[in-house]
Parts: C-alpha cells; sequence; structure tokens
C-alpha cells in the first residue's frame, strides 16, 4: 500500500465554495425555475390517453426533468442563503428568511405536481430572492 492511499479522503464532498470566493449569482436558480415552467407547458400539451411510446417517453424525461431542475432551484438557493447572506444583509432584508423559505416550498410544490400556476409563482418567487440578492450588493 502506497502511503499517499493513506492520506485519501474515503468521502469526496461538493461545495460551490466554502473559501469563500464571493461569486454568487442566483441566475442558475432563475434559469432552472423557467425550465420547471416549460416543463409543466410540455406535459400539459402530452395526450394523457395516448399509448403512444414516444409520448409516454417524452411525458417520463419531462417530469424527470423538471423535478431535477426543482431541486436545482432548492440548490442554489440554500446555497446563496448559507453561504453568502450574512447579519447585516439581515437588516437590510428582514423578510429574507420567509423569502428563502417560500422559494423552497414552491419548489418542493413544483416537483409532486403538475400546476402552471405553482410553476408561474415559483418563477416570481425565484425573481424576487434574486431582486433581493443583487439589492445587497449595491
Amino acid at each position: 500500500m502506497r502511503p499517499t492511499r493513506l492520506l485519501r479522503p474515503s468521502t469526496v464532498v461538493r461545495a460551490h465554495c466554502d473559501i469563500p470566493c464571493g461569486i454568487y449569482d442566483p441566475a442558475e436558480a432563475l434559469l432552472a425555475a423557467k425550465t420547471v415552467a416549460r416543463m409543466v407547458e410540455i406535459i400539459g400539451q402530452i395526450d394523457p390517453s395516448s399509448m403512444a411510446i414516444a409520448d409516454r417517453n417524452r411525458f417520463v424525461r419531462c417530469v424527470a426533468i423538471k423535478e431535477q431542475h426543482a431541486e436545482k432551484v432548492k440548490h442554489e438557493v440554500q446555497v446563496i442563503w448559507s453561504d453568502y447572506f450574512k447579519p447585516e444583509h439581515l437588516e437590510k432584508v428582514p423578510e429574507l428568511h420567509t423569502k428563502v423559505w417560500n422559494v423552497l416550498k414552491l419548489a418542493g410544490k413544483n416537483k409532486q405536481s403538475v400546476d402552471a400556476e405553482a410553476a408561474a409563482a415559483l418563477i416570481a418567487s425565484v425573481q424576487e430572492f434574486s431582486d433581493l440578492f443583487w439589492s445587497t450588493k449595491k
């Protein structure tokens, strides 16, 4: 056994950046929310009575992508919330925790359902979070 093998970690952990690098941008969360809404739209166009394999495959792929991107919204917002925002930001944006909680709940709702109103609310909520984030950068 090589000595360097003993130093290799047994678990690989991935994170945005815990240095901290200071590079944060909610654009990926917003893009993911828009992807959720688009998948909801596409799913709504699929004939539910169709037995065609292509339609069933398209439905399954759209649902998977919708759920992956709803989870991405949660991840991106949580990273910015936990790594970027500091107590001094809360003084400027006291409703921050509630706004983040709402985004996370809406993302979860979009994972669980195919609801155009919930998808639109997710986009609006992420946009509001983005606006709050950028307001602290001024």
